[in-house]
């Protein structure tokens, strides 16, 4: 007797086509994470600059809280951010002995973004700072 030879069965799995397009399919989809994600990274580094130079701008406003009657014209760098400060009078229209003299206050934050100049400007009111009074 002889034995039956085993008919050939249809061996079922993925053609060579198959894995080639979803080998393509992975591999752009890949691309697209990898470029989501360096994008997001850049992002935050750009943010933190544009953080420090916020602060930097708010602070040198807010340590100012009366202008000489000569004005101010100051600038400094904190590390690679640099600013300056600069006052001039401001015409309020209001001409009453008792108003207030203003003077307008304006700090430039400027610092290198990807090779690229970036700048905040930040602007102000504040008060002349009148002759002291003896005994005050």
């Amino acid at each position: 007797m002889r034995g039956r030879v085993p008919s050939r069965r249809r061996v079922r799995g993925f053609s060579l086509l198959e894995l080639l397009v979803a080998f393509a399919i992975m591999a752009i989809s890949l691309g697209v994470l990898y470029r989501a994600t360096g994008s997001s990274v850049r992002t935050v580094g750009d943010l933190d600059l544009r953080q420090q130079a916020t602060s930097i701008a708010e602070s040198t406003i807010s340590r100012v809280d009366a202008v000489p009657t000569a004005g101010l014209n100051e600038s400094g760098a904190v590390g690679d951010i640099a600013w300056s400060l600069q006052t001039q009078p401001y015409d309020s229209g209001n001409s009453a002995p008792q108003a207030p003299k203003l003077h307008e206050l304006v700090v430039s934050v400027r610092w290198m973004d990807r090779g690229e100049p970036r700048e905040m400007i930040l602007r102000t009111l504040r008060p002349e700072r009148g002759p002291r009074r003896p005994g005050i």
